[in-house]
């Protein structure tokens, strides 16, 4: 299992905040989650990864299915659409997100030890 997070040092986090009209609040959220995702640090077979790409949507994938929460310039996550995206033969919608996940994580890395702030 991977887990891609926004860096939430990063610029572009911090844009997003205040496209949404919060400052500050979106890297308080990637902090929170970080304090769960601590618990996954000897999970075998998982890596939590950081970005500092644009946020243009966010991908939760599960095999052959996904949800794509696609982002609308200043409105928080949870008030923009989301679909709900199956691998179909000959659909290529699903593997424009997917692809668009690798690229992501190809630019992601761990964050340094001790960045974690509790």
């Amino acid at each position: 299992m991977t887990i891609l997070l926004g860096d939430p040092t990063s610029a572009a986090i911090e844009r997003r905040s205040v496209e949404e009209g919060a400052p500050g609040v979106m890297a308080a959220k990637i902090r929170q989650v970080q304090q769960y995702y601590k618990r996954l640090d000897d999970a075998p077979g998982v890596k939590v990864l950081y970005h500092d790409t644009t946020l243009y949507n966010s991908i939760y994938r599960f095999d052959d299915e996904m949800l794509v929460n696609m982002h609308v310039l200043g409105f928080p996550a949870p008030h923009a659409p989301v679909m709900h995206l199956r691998r179909l033969n000959g659909g290529d919608l699903f593997g424009t997100y997917a692809d668009s996940f690798d690229r992501v994580l190809s630019a992601s890395k761990p964050l340094p030890l001790g960045e974690v702030t509790a």
